[in-house]
């Protein structure tokens, strides 16, 4: 039989680990090929790759950011290779399997519901005619116009699982993609928004042959590798143990990413961290979703947030480990108002990634159940979701989706750090505030329709406080000049801001400095600059602050220009000094 497991990825730098899985399980009796694509690639395309490869079964491996992107291949599919089996799987069409069979309804032969690889490989061996139909257990399918479900398998003994990473198609790709790793399955929580609280309890992994996985994949050039567990730190004494071996045995340049439930880890545990992980080894991300009470109790979701926020300060206070924490907004009687102070609360430990997220009530979940109750409209096509409920309007919706916007461009890509520090704790009254006015603003400009460059960033910040009460421009243009510059490791071409200081004044500046260095700083003056180098790698700019007690975190106001002395790929050296030299 000629076997293609496939899906259809949200980004090629993606790598799917189910349908290794799939594959490592099937072997050696079985020996599928995988073929991945992207969601952005053209359907017909993705047909005739398929085609071409003559399959007898193909296999998709189907999620929320895939599955109408799936449907329409699998139309085209089985209209040029009618004889080819297709079979699903994957978490989207493992719940509420009556709705997919009936959707589609004579386009798809099979649906896998939940843990495949024991079903897979038993359904390869019905289609092999070496066992009967009903010998396989996880799959859904119609016979003559009725509903067929087989009852569940026992739970696969995951220590016997074997590797999905030793395929040598995969060895040259290891280095440019992202990789995938699991320790465990399931999950200890109920969240009734999550797919994973429908699975009861956690099964590890072999700890000694996720060990050679993490060694073979970093021998092979791994940068990224995330580990997908639900709650990595669930065990102490084995995040502890994993933690330790990551440190040892690392490879430069490799980052590891986990997600972690940040009010059950110990103090001792991130002291360790602090203390021995090397800086930029690890990468947290931490859902905290609501900081309302009220919603956590509603969802079933425990979760203490005083404790979280200690973990969360203990982590950035060591500078050691970069955090990523989730918002959800449209959480059960999570108003507008409620909302704002999560983002508040969660802005206040300043994450280096702060990901605000909208409602998705997925097949399966408790919350989708509870839909009516809650008063949730929703798109019925996934990824589901939600319009509104009984205390979120979908204006208010739209409204947050405009802060959303520019808190990506402007936190989460750290353009210009300083500048939305100060913006959100000296102006504006909460750093939602600043967000959600600002967003609102981009989306009335019409800016969320175009494009940007870097410069039109510093720009639009620039003309959207203009028409803000109380702001000090000649402090904020400065920050951001300061911002724009820092990130520049060669003098820019192009400048954002218009104001320059007029030739012959700059000319009697640099006169003064080609004789008194020191103006700028001992530091430059023993850098001994030939006159060549000051002009060719030097700018002056006008600026508004004291550059060096701004370095010593205080705020002076002060009629100066800012020197920047850009050192050829390293950080530019900068000083203030007085207009009145």
């Amino acid at each position: 039989m000629n076997i293609i497991l496939t899906t259809l990825n949200a980004k090629y730098i993606h790598t799917n680990l189910a349908i290794r899985y799939l594959k490592a399980f099937a072997r050696p009796e079985f020996d599928p090929k995988m073929v991945e694509f992207t969601i952005k690639e053209p359907t017909l395309n993705i047909v005739t790759d398929l085609y071409q490869e003559k399959p007898d079964i193909v296999g998709f491996s189907c999620y929320i950011w895939n599955i109408e992107e799936t449907i329409h291949v699998i139309k085209m599919l089985r209209v040029v290779s009618p004889h080819t089996k297709i079979v699903l799987g994957g978490p989207e069409v493992s719940y509420d399997v009556h709705y997919w069979l009936r959707r589609l309804e004579g386009l798809v032969d099979f649906i896998i519901m939940g843990e495949g690889e024991y079903s897979f490989k038993q359904l390869l061996k019905y289609f092999h005619e070496e066992i009967p139909l009903e010998e396989v257990p996880n799959i859904a399918y119609l016979q003559e116009g009725k509903m067929k479900i087989h009852s569940q398998a026992a739970k696969i003994d995951l220590r016997e699982l074997p590797s999905p990473f030793r395929f040598e198609e995969d060895r040259e790709e290891i280095p440019r993609r992202i990789q995938y790793i699991e320790t465990s399955r399931g999950c200890p929580f109920s969240c009734q928004f999550c797919l994973s609280s429908i699975e009861v309890g956690v099964r590890y992994f072999n700890r000694e042959k996720i060990k050679e996985d993490i060694r073979y994949l970093m021998a092979n050039g791994a940068r990224t590798i995330k580990f997908v567990d639900r709650t990595f730190n669930i065990s102490r004494s084995y995040a502890m143990e994993m933690f330790q071996f990551l440190i040892d045995e690392h490879v430069p340049g490799t980052v590891f990413q986990f997600e972690i439930t940040a009010d059950i880890m110990r103090p001792e545990v991130i002291q360790f961290l602090n203390e021995n992980a090397p800086a930029g080894l690890f990468r947290f991300e931490i859902g905290v979703q609501s900081t309302n009470d009220y919603t956590n109790e509603l969802v079933k979701r425990r979760q203490n947030f005083e404790k979280l926020k200690r973990t969360v300060t203990m982590v950035k206070d060591g500078g050691k480990i970069d955090q990523h924490l989730d918002l959800i907004a449209g959480l059960p009687e999570e108003d507008y108002d409620s909302f704002r102070k999560t983002f508040n609360d969660v802005f206040e430990m300043r994450p280096e990634e702060l990901q605000l997220g909208f409602l998705k009530l997925l097949r399966g979940t408790g919350l989708r159940i509870d839909a009516e109750k809650f008063g949730y409209t929703y798109v019925d096509l996934a990824p589901y979701e939600i319009l509104s409920n009984n205390v979120l309007t979908f204006d208010e919706i739209i409204r947050i989706k405009q802060a959303e916007d520019v808190l990506e461009k402007y936190w989460n890509a750290h353009r210009m750090d300083q500048t939305i520090e100060y913006l959100v704790t000296e102006v504006f009254e909460t750093p939602f505030d600043f967000f959600q006015n600002f967003g609102t603003f981009w989306e009335e400009k019409g800016w969320s329709r175009i494009g940007h460059q870097l410069e039109d960033l510093f720009t639009r910040l620039d003309e959207f406080l203009r028409t803000q009460p109380n702001v000090n421009l000649g402090i904020v243009h400065s920050l951001m000049k300061l911002d724009f510059l820092e990130k520049q490791q060669f003098q820019p071409r192009k400048l954002w801001w218009e104001e320059r200081i007029p030739k012959e004044e700059l000319k009697e500046i640099y006169k003064v400095l080609k004789e008194s260095p020191q103006m700028v700083g001992e530091e430059f003056a023993s850098m001994n600059v030939s006159e060549k180098e000051l002009m060719k790698h030097s700018l002056i700019v006008p600026f508004n602050i004291d550059y060096e007690r701004f370095k010593e975190g205080e705020i002076v106001e002060m009629d100066a220009y800012l020197f920047v002395f850009f050192r050829q790929g390293n950080t530019p050296y900068f000083s203030t000094f007085s207009k009145y030299f």
